[in-house]
């Protein structure tokens, strides 16, 4: 059922077995999950079944940190979520990634790879990538021969392509919008959980329209799945039964915030740029999705050198000091300009497909004559890991939005380990090369300076600061005090309230987060549908 609180304020009289707050990624596969089990599911969503400016507006929020995009610009507000416009890119966590490792400071999660495997599987078949994997036969399927790179030191990162448009919103969805066990709940903005007197167990959902409608949503359990940021904003700002917050008894809500910084950490100095820039490029193979490679630092020399698990690209392009080429610029103002509605969506997957055709047939060619005429240099590009930091966090604001709820701002931190594994990355790859005879790297001058600043280079690419990846927030521990969610995505403390999505997440590795994102929600969801119907079993 598809109902909108500004007309039908009503409709959430009767309580549900589930709310889930939130239409993104994890929302809508937690709820397919749960009502394909027989269950009542409560989906809320903030914005409606399209981009609309001033639901979009109640993200805004302050940096107070380091440089980082708008905040307003970072996320998207409406069913099916930020999602709608991710460039596709599926990557597995690693196994590293869930291990304590002794010179990463707050490193490991309660859970290891072999807990979710299972689920990064039935991710693949959602994603529709069920036909590759992530083994030793990439270079197989890329159809080129690999670099006798030492793996201990350089190892081999792989993104796979999710090639759907916009998989999770409306015109994608109609199975929950059609289930009777579903009510999925358009311009509901959750503006207080309410815990009840003992602080263990939250007993409603306080909404609000734009509009002005208001009503609460009951369920037996509840689940959050706003984005990082909204995740811990809405538990903080729940504290009128714990003034801190919900699940903040010990001042864990909203730290961790980690992302993934992104630098040019070195120009590559070789007599084949172009072959060692192709080999690394994004591959079409006949069968399967659309596949890419990338430099990982090796599990070996992490250890040895007291690094994180960074990964890194090549781009081929002019000196750095002459800026952001003229065709960029043009591409990145107009992208800038365009609303992210429906049309603006068209417009940038049309942008994509051509971008696409471009590759497959004529980039190679394009870059190789750049290449050997000198335009360009070959420049090493790297894709952080950033270091779990619990100064590096999202907070309340002072400042209401347009529901009077308090907003929230953004401390984004970095620390010396982040720079220190971007210079380990550049050394590393650097002694390869030597090794191979095949050139040396010129380390950029900003990885020797002291601190732990990070320049923004418009140069490197799209993404200039970082991957608009929002990863932390709402850790997972063992223990309450160093996290929010245990091992089973639900709040220490409380036996009703759960969180999906990357805010769980104990550290970010080098992989986009949606992927693993998918695979949490999964798990998640098995496990929720257990605690349902056992409850059942004993009604």
């Amino acid at each position: 059922m598809l109902i909108d609180l500004r007309s039908d304020a009503q409709a959430l009289g009767n309580p549900g077995d589930i709310c889930v707050i939130g239409a993104g990624a994890a929302g809508v596969c937690l709820t397919r999950i749960l009502a394909a089990a027989g269950h009542d599911v409560i989906l809320l969503e903030s914005g409606g079944l399209d981009f609309e400016q001033a639901t979009q507006d109640l993200y805004v929020g302050a940096n107070v940190g380091m440089p980082y995009y708008d905040l307003e610009e970072s996320r998207l507000r409406f069913f099916g979520g930020t999602v709608s416009i991710w460039g596709g890119r599926a990557a597995k966590l690693d196994p590293i990634d869930f291990e304590r490792r002794d010179w990463v400071p707050h490193s490991g999660w309660p859970i290891g790879m072999a807990d979710i495997e299972p689920y990064y599987r039935a991710a693949d078949r959602i994603f529709e990538l069920n036909d590759t994997d992530n083994g030793e036969n990439i270079w197989q399927r890329l159809g080129i021969d690999p670099y006798d790179f030492d793996p201990t030191q350089i190892d081999t990162a792989l993104w796979r392509f999710d090639e759907a448009a916009e998989r999770f919103t409306a015109s994608r969805t109609r199975d929950l919008f059609n289930a009777p066990n579903v009510r999925v709940v358009l311009h509901a903005n959750a503006v207080k959980l309410q815990a009840g007197p003992d602080a263990r167990t939250v007993e409603h959902v306080d909404i609000k329209s734009l509009s002005g409608a208001n009503c609460r949503a009951k369920a037996h359990h509840f689940v959050l799945a706003c984005g990082a940021i909204e995740n811990a904003r809405l538990l903080l700002a729940s504290d009128d039964v714990e003034t801190a917050g919900i699940g903040n008894v010990h001042d864990q809500v909203g730290r961790f915030f980690m992302e993934h910084p992104t630098g040019r950490i070195g120009k590559v100095e070789t007599d084949k740029p172009f072959a060692l820039w192709d080999a690394y490029q994004k591959r079409f193979p006949r069968r399967g999705p659309p596949l890419a490679p990338a430099l990982r630092l090796g599990n070996a020399v992490q250890q040895r050198k007291s690094a994180l698990n960074d990964i890194a690209t090549f781009k081929l392009q002019r000196d750095p000091k002459h800026g952001v080429a003229l065709g960029n610029k043009l591409y990145h103002n107009l992208k800038h300009s365009l609303s992210p509605d429906r049309k603006g969506r068209f417009l940038d997957h049309t942008y994509r497909g051509l971008r696409a055709w471009f590759h497959r047939k004529l980039r190679s060619n394009v870059e190789r004559l750049r290449a050997a005429s000198g335009m360009t240099s070959l420049y090493l590009i790297v894709r952080g890991e950033q270091a779990p930091n619990p100064a590096s966090r999202v907070l309340l604001s002072a400042q209401r939005d347009a529901l009077g709820s308090r907003r929230a701002d953004l401390d984004w931190r970095l620390s010396e380990l982040d720079k220190h594994s971007a210079r380990v990355m550049a050394e590393t790859f650097g002694q390869e090369l030597e090794r191979l005879g095949m050139g040396q790297v010129t380390p950029s001058d900003w990885l020797n300076e002291a601190g732990s600043e990070w320049p923004v280079d418009p140069t490197v690419g799209n993404h200039p600061i970082a991957g608009y990846h929002h990863v932390g927030g709402t850790r997972m521990s063992a223990v309450p005090s160093s996290g929010v969610v245990d091992s089973d995505c639900r709040v220490h403390g409380y036996g009703n309230l759960f969180v999906a999505g990357s805010s769980v997440f104990s550290t970010c590795g080098w992989a986009n987060p949606t992927y693993t994102i998918v695979a949490m929600a999964l798990r998640l969801g098995d496990h929720l549908r257990g605690v349902l119907d056992k409850k059942g079993a004993r009604a």
